[in-house]
């Protein structure tokens, strides 16, 4: 049940691959599940960038509705390095809020027997680093070679409820701390323009009844990466 009503939903990490000042890396990820997340970042320096994150669901099925909306913001640091200057470092620092609206049905031989309404809003910070690679290998698809990139991402989160009530009987408000890898692999279509796919795991590091570990990421989008400067030498 408490899998079933979890509360927590992780979006997909912000993993721009930002180089140089001038840089806009913007991306746009949905899961199986229906959940869209828009991920976007800034550098304002050859080392500096400033992101804003987005994503929502709203998902009707006959044993649960999930209607679920973030919105979260921050910034941090980026480095090259290596023989071609093509391994990055991203080390971010944010914040943000969300609003988690679930309706779970219960059936006995196809037949309702118990509905549960949660809800809550849950303010959230987060604390990540990305380690990716823009040297690429190489895949064979219809007789064309495209690139693939790697990279990972480790976000610790620390989230806390506010306003939950369960059927409409305010609860006592829960948190928890979160270990949330990721890992992505990019198709390299052009320059500017790549096809990702994202898998990931949610780990709650506190026993909680609703706040908890119950959702993974899993989603295919789409990133592009436009500006930016030639670096000086």
């Amino acid at each position: 049940m408490s899998s079933c009503s979890s509360i927590y939903m992780p979006g997909v990490p912000n993993t721009p691959m930002l180089t140089t000042k001038g840089e806009v890396a913007a991306g746009a990820h949905v899961s199986l599940r229906g959940n869209v997340n828009i991920n976007t970042a800034y550098a304002f320096s050859d080392n500096l960038a400033a992101m804003v994150n987005f994503g929502a669901m709203n998902s009707e099925r006959s044993k649960r509705d999930v209607k679920h909306n973030y919105f979260e913001f921050g910034g941090g640091y980026f480095k090259t390095f290596g023989p071609e200057d093509n391994r990055i470092l991203e080390f971010y620092a944010g914040m943000g809020t969300a609003s988690s609206k679930r309706v779970v049905r219960n059936f006995d031989d196809d037949v309702l027997i118990s509905t549960d309404i949660y809800d809550a809003d849950y303010t959230k910070m987060f604390v990540q680093a990305n380690y990716s690679s823009k040297k690429t290998s190489k895949v064979r698809l219809l007789g064309v070679d495209f690139g693939l990139n790697y990279g990972t991402a480790w976000r610790l989160s620390f989230a806390s409820t506010k306003d939950f009530k369960l059927n409409g009987v305010p609860q006592i408000n829960e948190d928890n701390i979160f270990i949330e890898p990721v890992f992505f692999t990019r198709m390299v279509l052009s320059d500017q323009f790549q096809l990702q796919y994202t898998s990931g795991s949610n780990i709650g590091l506190r026993n909680r009844k609703f706040l908890n570990a119950g959702h993974s990421v899993f989603t295919i989008g789409a990133v592009i990466n436009v500006g930016g400067k030639p670096k000086s030498k």
